[in-house]
This record gives structure tokens, C-alpha cells and sequence, in this order.
């Protein structure tokens, strides 16, 4: 009998495409072996931690040699389900939406952008991308046909945040068991369907902490970089 493998907590399952990007990037420089020690120090956690995330996958290194980075990248692609491509479809086909589906990048991580939908007929029947990778954007009543042709099963909100949760619900009612939510909305969904949330002013508001710790220290240290700047609480 196969033992059951341990569920593998959130925080790990968030830090493993940091881990895979390192990877993929040591390959690609023919890095071989890799410490857990170097691994940490590139993906910014510390090596404990690197140490107990990578034991949920099974792979626990060799001391003095450190993990195989070939088979690293193949175990945390099997693991997050890269190991085939899932098709996505983007609802809201303005900036944002537009963005999305022109960017190249997704095809190579394993993600392919198999329809935009938008209900702005001025949007309806233009294209985005080029060559091979043009998708055209259709009406949302076309949302269920293209989940069921292309069996989608990831989604992704790129509406404004009035109407967002409508587009989730679309989504939701089309077959898409995972959702992408670009709007500044909480998003609610019925159990078994995964809602990830990417709001750009959260993390620029993490990335103001850090600064204002960098200000705080020179300041505590008599640096030049004592002003610190005056914020609305």
C-alpha cells in the first residue's frame, strides 16, 4: 500500500514557484547541485525553512552534495501541476485584461490563454496577441462554450471591481473551479472553488513597511537618510 502524502501547508505550496524560478534560472547557468543554505539565500527565506518545505515533496538532499536541480525542478513542477498545460480564460478584456492575454510568458510556464470574454460590444470581435498566439474577444455568453471546448478550469477577473463579483459568479457557473482576482473586491464563491487575490496596492503598501524600516534605522543611526517622510495615517 502507498502511504498518503502529508497535505502540504499554503505557505509552503506559495513559496514553491519562488523555489522553481531559482531553479529553473541555476539550469540555466548548468548549476548541477545546489545547497540548501545557496537555495535560501537566492530565494530570500532561510535554509530551515527551504529544508522543511522541499521534505513535503519527498526530497531531503545528500549532505556535502546538496539537492539535484534537475530533479528539484521536475518535483515542484509535478507538484504545482506543471507538468501539463492548463488553459485559461480572462474575463475583462480592457487594460488589464488586455495585458494579460498579450503576455508571452504564461505559454512557457505552463499556461495558456484560451479565450477573453467582455460585455462592451466596442471590445467584442478584436484581437489581442500575435501570430499563433491571437485570441480574439468574444461576448460573455460565449464564457460556457469556451470553458467546455477547451475544459477550463481556471479563470481569471480582470473587470473593473463594480463588476467583479458578477464575473466571478459567470465564471463559477461556466465550470471554473479557480479563480484569479485582479479586482480590489473580495470575491465570494461556493465551497470547492479556489479564490487567489492579486491586489498591486497591498504589496506596494508591504514593500512602503520595508522602506519605512530602512528610514527608521538611518534615522536611529545618525545616517542621511534620517528624514523620514511625512504619511497620511
Amino acid at each position: 500500500m502507498v502511504p498518503r502524502r502529508r497535505r502540504i501547508p499554503e505557505a509552503t505550496v506559495a513559496r514553491l514557484p519562488v523555489y522553481l524560478q531559482v531553479l529553473v534560472e541555476q539550469s540555466d547557468l548548468g548549476v548541477d547541485n545546489i545547497s540548501s543554505e545557496g537555495l535560501a539565500e537566492l530565494a530570500g527565506v532561510n535554509a530551515a525553512k527551504v529544508r522543511k518545505d522541499l521534505s513535503y515533496l519527498g526530497s531531503y538532499g545528500t549532505r556535502g552534495v546538496g539537492y539535484e536541480v534537475a530533479y528539484l525542478v521536475y518535483q515542484i513542477r509535478r507538484e504545482l501541476g506543471l507538468d501539463h498545460d492548463w488553459p485559461v480564460v480572462i474575463v475583462g478584456a480592457g487594460n488589464l485584461g488586455h495585458a494579460l492575454a498579450g503576455y508571452g510568458g504564461f505559454d512557457e510556464r505552463g499556461f495558456r490563454v484560451v479565450g477573453v470574454v467582455d460585455v462592451d460590444p466596442g471590445k467584442v470581435g478584436t484581437t489581442i496577441g500575435t501570430g499563433a498566439e491571437v485570441v480574439e474577444v468574444r461576448p460573455v455568453a460565449d464564457l460556457a462554450r469556451i470553458v467546455a471546448t477547451h475544459d477550463v478550469s481556471i479563470g481569471v477577473v480582470a473587470t473593473p471591481p463594480a463588476a467583479a463579483q458578477q464575473a466571478a459568479d459567470q465564471l463559477v457557473a461556466a465550470g471554473v473551479t479557480s479563480v484569479l482576482n485582479f479586482a480590489a473586491v473580495v470575491l465570494v464563491v461556493p465551497p470547492g472553488v479556489t479564490v487567489r487575490k492579486v491586489d498591486l496596492a497591498v504589496e506596494l503598501q508591504i514593500l512602503s513597511y520595508h522602506e519605512q524600516r530602512r528610514l527608521t534605522a538611518a534615522a536611529a543611526a545618525g545616517g542621511s537618510g534620517s528624514t523620514l517622510r511625512a504619511v497620511r495615517p
